[in-house]
């Protein structure tokens, strides 16, 4: 398991494992502005490698982007499909390199999310999750009935409330949280829960307005650079990455992808990461 973090990176890790493609990738876009990955992945359709992109049916203010999108890369060769309007939002974000490698990405394929934003992406090799992986990506291409095995992949709606309740209860001395919009009652519920049994909660983000005054954490706005990740520590020996934050739609009618890895050395770098912007949020 690796981690990818945002802006430190950049577009590199995505770029190499593009580049280094030999039989299949299969991407899925919510937003997308990256002539560099754009360009890669034509660069891959030209070498015999087959392309599959699973586009987003919409997303705010983009969807003529989208489509144009959709135009570019069926002209160079992809093969393509959109993704259905039965939920909200597909708002997942994945890569998947010749089915052995995959990405699984809190940031979307733009100047924003990885020049400009705090964002974290995990990759793994791990063969029953990058399994998983494609089931969630086969499945919206064929819009089909969706079933995870691995309980290292958290998905929604299917099983991510679940996934994310029982690692949050499993905490028992601390829980580093970065996410923009703290607000499913349940899971603040819950939260508050764990931090009045002794366990150390931290928040950078933000927690819906009408929990503030009764939280017995600390919330700490994200004020250095735009946030846009979600993820969860829990006493620095597992973490989740995905692009669900702890809000009811999210986890209920949006699809949602992340992971959740016990990898001591990726599980003390997103803690370190944390640890920084913690301090560099104080004030």
């Amino acid at each position: 398991m690796q981690v990818i973090t945002q802006p430190d990176d950049g577009v590199e890790p995505l770029l190499k494992a593009i580049k280094r493609a030999r039989k299949t990738i299969d991407i899925v876009v919510f937003r997308f502005d990256l002539d560099s990955i754009e360009e890669a992945l034509t660069k891959a359709v030209g070498r015999g490698v087959a392309v599959r992109a699973l586009i987003a049916h919409t997303n705010r203010g983009g969807a003529s982007k989208l489509r144009k999108l959709e135009s570019r890369l069926l002209k160079a060769g992809v093969t393509l499909s959109r993704t259905a309007d039965d939920m909200v939002r597909y708002h997942g974000k994945l890569l998947v390199i010749d089915r052995k490698l995959a990405f699984v990405l809190g940031f979307n394929y733009s100047h924003q999310d990885i020049e400009k934003s705090r964002s974290l992406g995990l990759v793994t090799r791990n063969p029953k999750v990058v399994r998983d992986i494609l089931r969630v990506v086969d499945a919206d291409h064929d819009r089909v009935d969706l079933k995870i095995k691995s309980t290292r992949v958290v998905v929604s709606p299917e099983n991510a409330r679940e996934r994310l309740e029982s690692f949050i209860k499993r905490a028992r001395r601390e829980l580093l949280i970065y996410d923009m919009n703290v607000s499913d009652d349940g899971m603040i519920a819950l939260l508050k829960e764990r931090a009045e049994s002794g366990v150390k909660v931290r928040v950078l983000g933000s927690v819906e307005k009408k929990w503030v005054g009764e939280l017995p954490w600390r919330v700490r706005p994200f004020k250095t650079m735009k946030l846009h990740v979600r993820c969860l520590v829990r006493d620095r020996q597992a973490a989740f990455v995905g692009s669900q934050s702890l809000r009811k739609l999210e986890l209920d009618q949006r699809r949602e992808v992340g992971l959740i890895t016990k990898d001591r050395r990726t599980v003390n770098q997103i803690a370190r990461v944390f640890d920084g912007d913690w301090k560099a949020n104080r004030g």
